[in-house]
């Protein structure tokens, strides 16, 4: 049975939250007052961290569980627990994403299917879970993290652009869909985020990067989270749009 939820209580649901932009999203709803539900994929000593200081930061609940949202029966049954713990979800984060560079042609079937059942895979499961609570209720927000590379392609990306790509088209249908319920649905664009993930480019080739970006450096993750929060925020009438943040980059 779902525990009684308080009416005020807002809950929130971030994926991919136990590091970069998922952790610092995260801890910025939680200093807004959100009950958080918070899955990763691997590190759940890190997401327990997240955690702790989401708590720390004035969240009243967090739910924090180990899902691999590639699959869709882990998805499903995080989305479960979720609408168990707390009711509801009025906000969903999708932001759990991998990225495989190299060339095209050295991508192997098992990579490709790996990539895309996480990066857009997990957008469908999650929205597909969380949903009709939302319509029900005819309000939500869904705000989807995307990429610059899903709006312009990036060489030895491809298959990371390509599920972007996806990401936003999804965006713009569903923003549609919702439209009538009340529900906006909106994705941001990243440019260069300053995560783990970016760090496997070494620190010459981020700096090199960092100088060609007319603001003059990476993104912290925390402007990301800023930009989730205006979002929200947002009346319902902002909705079906890829918002772009990169510094001017692309």
């Amino acid at each position: 049975m779902a525990e009684e939820t308080s009416a005020v209580e807002k809950t929130a649901v971030v994926t991919g939250a136990s590091r970069g932009i998922g952790k610092a999203v995260a801890l910025a709803l939680a200093k807004e007052g959100y009950s958080l539900g918070l899955c990763c994929r691997e590190n759940i000593q890190k997401l327990n961290n997240v955690k702790e200081k989401a708590l720390a930061a004035g969240s009243p609940r967090v739910l924090a569980c180990r899902a691999d949202l590639s699959d869709y029966e882990e998805g499903s049954a995080f989305a479960r627990e979720v609408l168990e713990a707390f009711g509801q979800a009025d906000v969903l984060v999708n932001n759990a994403g991998i990225s495989i560079v190299g060339l095209f042609q050295d991508l192997s079937p098992q990579e490709w299917r790996r990539i895309t059942d996480t990066n857009i895979g997990s957008v469908y499961t999650m929205c597909h879970a969380l949903l009709p609570s939302m319509i029900h209720r005819k309000a939500g927000r869904i705000i989807n993290i995307s990429s610059v590379w899903g709006n312009v392609g990036g060489s030895c990306e491809v298959a990371y652009s390509a599920t972007k790509g996806a990401v936003n088209a999804l965006t713009k249908a569903l923003g549609k869909e919702l439209a009538p319920s009340g529900i906006a649905v909106n994705a941001i664009a990243c440019g260069a985020v300053d995560t783990e993930m970016n760090a496997v480019f070494g620190e010459e080739a981020l700096r090199g990067l960092a100088e060609e970006i007319p603001a003059g450096r990476m993104c912290r993750p925390e402007e990301v989270a800023q930009a989730v929060l205006a979002l929200i925020q947002a009346p319902a009438y902002l909705t079906g749009q890829v918002i772009t943040l990169d510094g001017g980059w692309i």
